[in-house]
C-alpha cells in the first residue's frame, strides 16, 4: 500500500516498524463544541485507513484522543457558568454519538489530556535536563525551538521565516519569541494541578506527545492539515528531543472542507455541525459525500452535492434491491454471458483494491464501484441474461461484494428497502411534501387500479406529480419516489 508522507512531501510504500502491527495515533477534537463537517472528515478519512489496513491483514492499534482541559472549554465553562469538566464530558458524549451516527468505528485508545498529567509533566522535566526547555520565575515551562535542529522538516517553514511573525506578548518569560509552551502556570479561576513550577496545567501540544509516548514508534500519525504547523511541528520536536527516535514513520493529513466554496466560520454564518447537516440528509449520505473525493484534496459542501450524493446512493441500492428481487427466481437458464461482460466483472475487484492500495482514493473505489452498478442494472435489463445461472451467480456475487464495501468503505451495507424508503422520506421532509396527502393519493389511485379505473388512476397519478411524487406500477404493485 502506498501512502502519502507529508514528511517526504511524497507518496510512500507503507511498511510498518513491526511487521504485521500498526500503533497509529490521530489527534481528536477539543472538546468544547459540538462537530462539524470538518471534524467529520478528518474521522471518516482515518476511519477508512484503519479499515484498510486490517483489511490487508494487519494487527491495528488505534489510539485517538481527546483534549479535556484548553482555553476554549475553560472559556465556554465560564460563559455557562458549569464545571469545566461537565462541559468537556458534554461535547466527548456528543462526539460518540455524532460519530456513531456515521458510522466511524470506535478508537481502540481514547486517551484524555487530564489522565496524563504525570506524564506530561515528566516528559517537561526530560525536557528541561536534557536543556531542551526552561522553566520562567512565574511557573510557565518553554520549548527551545532552536535547540531543535530539524525544527521545521514536517510543514517546510525556516526559522527566519517563522521569526517574521514571531513576538513575545506582554507579561510573557520566553527566551526567544520562537519558543512555545509546555506547561502553564495557573490563573485565577482555572483549573490547574500541582508541578515542581507550582500550580499550572499543560499546554496543548505537549498533551499529544504524552498520550502517545507509550505507542512510539508510531506507524502512522494523522490529523487535519490545520494540523501540520504548529501542532504536529511542535509534538516532533518535544518528543524527538528526547525519546531519540522518530515519532512516527509517517504523517497522513486529510484536506480542508469549504461550504459553498468559502472557508467555514461563524462570522460567515456558514459554520455546519454534523447534527446541522442531519436534520436535512441521511448520515450515510454524509459518509458517502466525504468520501467521493480523495481525502488529500480540499472539498465543497453544498446542497447541490449532497443531492448528487442523494442521487448516487439511490443507483445503487435500488440495484441492490432489484438483485435481491431477481434472485428470488426458481428457475435458471444455462446461457453464457457475454465474454466482454464477464471479463468486465471479474476486473472490477482487483480495480477497487489497487485505488485503495494507491493512497486510500476512495473516490476511484466508488468509480469500481458505480462500474459494477452498470454491469448490473445492464443485466438486470436483459431478460436472457436476469434469467440466466451465470447471472444469477453475478447478482449473488453483487450482493457479496457490497457487503466488503460495507466492511471497508461503511457504505452500502444496509437494507436496500429500509434504506430507500428513509432516504425518500429525508427528502420529503427537506421539500416539505405533504406526506398524509400523497398516502391518501397512493390509496386511492390503488383503490381505482383495482376497479380498472384506469382514467381516475391516470388523474391521481398526475395530481401526485404535481406534489413532486412520481409513480412506476410493478407486479408488486404501485412503486413511488420524488422526482
Amino acid at each position: 500500500m502506498q501512502l502519502y508522507n507529508t514528511l517526504g512531501r511524497q507518496k510512500e510504500t507503507f511498511v510498518p516498524v513491526h511487521p504485521g502491527k500498526v500503533n497509529m495515533y490521530v489527534c481528536g477534537i477539543t472538546a468544547y463544541d459540538y462537530c462539524h463537517i470538518g471534524h467529520a472528515r478528518s474521522a471518516l478519512v482515518f476511519d477508512v485507513l484503519v479499515r484498510q489496513l486490517r483489511h490487508l491483514g494487519l494487527d491495528v492499534t488505534f489510539v485517538r484522543n481527546f483534549t479535556d482541559v484548553d482555553d476554549k472549554i475553560i472559556n465556554r465553562a465560564n460563559k455557562e457558568n458549569r464545571d469545566w469538566r461537565e462541559v468537556a464530558q458534554t461535547y466527548i458524549d456528543a462526539f460518540h454519538e455524532d460519530m456513531d451516527r456515521l458510522g466511524v468505528l470506535r478508537a481502540d485508545v481514547e486517551p484524555r489530556a487530564t489522565e496524563y498529567i504525570k506524564e506530561i509533566q515528566d516528559l517537561c522535566a526530560k525536557l528541561i535536563a536534557a536543556g531542551k526547555a526552561y522553566a520562567t520565575p512565574s511557573g510557565d515551562v518553554y520549548f527551545k525551538v532552536r535547540s531543535y535542529a530539524p525544527y521545521g522538516k514536517l510543514s517546510g517553514r525556516s526559522l527566519d521565516e517563522l521569526l517574521s511573525g514571531a513576538r513575545v506578548a506582554p507579561g510573557e518569560e520566553k527566551e526567544d519569541p520562537l519558543d512555545f509552551a509546555l506547561w502553564k502556570a495557573a490563573k485565577p479561576g482555572e483549573p490547574s494541578w500541582e508541578s515542581p513550577w507550582g500550580q499550572g496545567r499543560p499546554g496543548w501540544h505537549i498533551e499529544c506527545s504524552a498520550m502517545s509516548e507509550s505507542y512510539l514508534p508510531l506507524d502512522i500519525h494523522g490529523g487535519g492539515q490545520d494540523l501540520v504547523f504548529p501542532h504536529h511541528e511542535n509534538e516532533i520536536a518535544q518528543t524527538e528531543a528526547v525519546c531519540h527516535c522518530h515519532l512516527a514513520r509517517y504523517w497522513v493529513h486529510n484536506g480542508f472542507v469549504q461550504v459553498n466554496a468559502e472557508k467555514m466560520s461563524k462570522s460567515l454564518g456558514n459554520f455546519k455541525t454534523i447534527r446541522d447537516i442531519l436534520e436535512s440528509y441521511l448520515p450515510e449520505t454524509l459518509r458517502f459525500f466525504l468520501l467521493g473525493k480523495h481525502y488529500r484534496s480540499p472539498i465543497d459542501f453544498t446542497a447541490d452535492s449532497m443531492d448528487e450524493a442523494e442521487k448516487a446512493q439511490h443507483r445503487v441500492y435500488t440495484a441492490l434491491r432489484e438483485a435481491e428481487k431477481a434472485l428470488q427466481r426458481e428457475k435458471w437458464k444455462k446461457i453464457p454471458l457475454p465474454q466482454e461482460t464477464a471479463d468486465e466483472w471479474t476486473a472490477q475487484p482487483k480495480a477497487l483494491d489497487e485505488a485503495m492500495d494507491d493512497d486510500l482514493n476512495t473516490a476511484q473505489a466508488l468509480g469500481h464501484i458505480f462500474t459494477q452498478v452498470r454491469i448490473v442494472n445492464r443485466l438486470l435489463e436483459d431478460k436472457n441474461m436476469r434469467a440466466s445461472e451465470a447471472g444469477r451467480d453475478i447478482l449473488r456475487e453483487f450482493l457479496a461484494r457490497a457487503g466488503q464495501w460495507n466492511a471497508r468503505l461503511g457504505l452500502f451495507g444496509q437494507q436496500p428497502d429500509a434504506f430507500l424508503t428513509a432516504l425518500r422520506g429525508m427528502r420529503a421532509s427537506r421539500k416539505t411534501i405533504d406526506m398524509p396527502r400523497v398516502e391518501a393519493l397512493l390509496q386511492e389511485r390503488q383503490a381505482a387500479r383495482a376497479n380498472k379505473d384506469f382514467a381516475t388512476s391516470d388523474a391521481l397519478r398526475q395530481s401526485l406529480l404535481e406534489l413532486g411524487v412520481s409513480v412506476r406500477d410493478t407486479p408488486e404493485g404501485q412503486d413511488w419516489d420524488l422526482e
